[in-house]
């Protein structure tokens, strides 16, 4: 349950590009585009930050190393036709709805956490902000990654469970049900718009 939103508070977006609302999710990927496109744009019109994650693993330490399921390749020749592959087809593309505007922050990851090795932190202790409204694709790998460090580093969170799925539905329940009420609060995109208003006042 949301009790407030913070005045300082800014919109992370986890991975709505292309090539990851493409794949076949535990909800219907249309609701939860546009339900994290009210938040951007409410966000947007309270002179709030929004970021912008997006990930591309290619190369990164976290793929190279050795692990039961993996589908990123190690060798760098394939690597970079990995990529290429994947540029070409509009992976790392941002869904339109999200409608990026000039002052939004851009943040690239190479990991599930949009923290590891990014600016963000910095760039959210310089802005002052205290809280984060978390939603992004997927519930159980890059939304919670993100979340787990945003609460070691203090920040107050807010989840629009509405806003989020995941490839399963039983990882999405499981970060909604167990692991997010322990570390912040929950609430679907009509609750973080009505208590972002009263913030405003």
């Amino acid at each position: 349950m949301i009790t407030r939103i913070d005045k300082n508070t800014a919109l992370v977006l986890i991975d709505f590009q292309l090539g990851v609302t493409s794949m076949a999710l535990a909800h219907p990927i249309a609701a939860v585009v546009h339900n994290a496109a009210l938040l951007a744009a409410a966000f947007r019109k309270a002179g709030l930050p929004v970021v912008v994650v997006h990930v591309n693993p290619i190369g990164s330490p976290a793929m190279m190393v050795r692990a039961e399921v993996s589908s990123m390749p190690k060798d760098p020749a394939a690597q970079k036709q990995r990529l290429e592959a994947m540029t070409a087809g509009g992976f790392f593309n941002i869904v339109p709805e999200i409608n990026i505007q000039p002052e939004d922050i851009r943040i690239t990851k190479t990991t599930w956490n949009a923290f590891a090795h990014t600016p963000l932190l910095s760039i959210l202790q310089e802005k002052n902000i205290t809280g984060i409204v978390l939603a992004g694709v997927s519930t159980s790998i890059g939304v919670e990654s993100t979340a787990r460090t945003a609460n070691e580093n203090g920040l107050n969170i807010t989840f629009a469970t509405d806003a989020m799925t995941d490839t399963q539905l039983a990882c999405h329940e499981n970060s909604l049900r167990y692991i997010f009420p322990r570390i912040g609060e929950t609430g679907t995109t009509a609750d973080i718009l009505h208590h972002l208003s009263v913030s405003e006042k």
